[in-house]
């Protein structure tokens, strides 16, 4: 049977081929760091070998400080919306990309750097937030099943049922012990 047989469920998206997966992760795990190292390269020869050094170390440096701030505000206005009854959807959105960055901030090179910097920046923060819920909103569902555990059929009619309260103490007739 080829992929392309499989019959998926309209609930999520059908799950990516493995040949494209694989091509993201050589993306990520190869074109990326060997574009760090040309960066790094021409840097160095522009602007000498230890200011290189030395600038990638303080962005990395400060960006990690800022993101640690960020992500204290981050959780704060989690913990904020929680006690107010509402959904942090936002702020955990953004507690998930501050993380990103932070991530992206301790890896050593300019690109990610730049990367990370970025989404340090709120309004840039939340162009990549809203991209992520428009993609999430293209390629997943979400539904819900309501389950009655009753009769079949919620009684109906002129049914009345008169009753009364009565207050009494119950006194148990045999007394307790073992039987004999």
């Amino acid at each position: 049977m080829r992929p392309e047989d499989y019959h998926y469920s309209n609930t999520l998206a059908p799950p990516p081929p493995a040949s494209r997966v694989m091509l993201l992760l050589f993306l990520l795990f190869t074109i990326v760091p060997l574009v760090e190292l040309w960066l790094l390269v021409q840097l160095s020869a522009v602007f000498g070998f230890w200011t290189t050094i030395f600038v990638v170390l303080a962005t990395g440096a400060l960006g990690a400080a800022l993101a640690r701030w960020q992500g204290w505000r981050a959780l704060y206005r989690v913990q904020t919306e929680m006690r107010q009854g509402m959904l942090p959807a936002q702020a955990l959105g953004d507690g998930a990309l501050i993380l990103v960055a932070g991530i992206l901030l301790i890896t050593p090179g300019v690109l990610t750097d730049v990367l990370g910097l970025a989404l340090l920046v709120p309004p840039f923060r939340a162009l990549v937030r809203k991209g992520i819920q428009l993609w999430l909103a293209k390629h997943l569902q979400v539904r819900t099943t309501t389950v009655w555990q009753g009769p079949a059929h919620p009684p109906t009619g002129d049914t009345v049922i008169d009753a009364r309260v009565i207050d009494a103490n119950v006194i148990d007739d045999e007394p307790e012990g073992p039987a004999s």
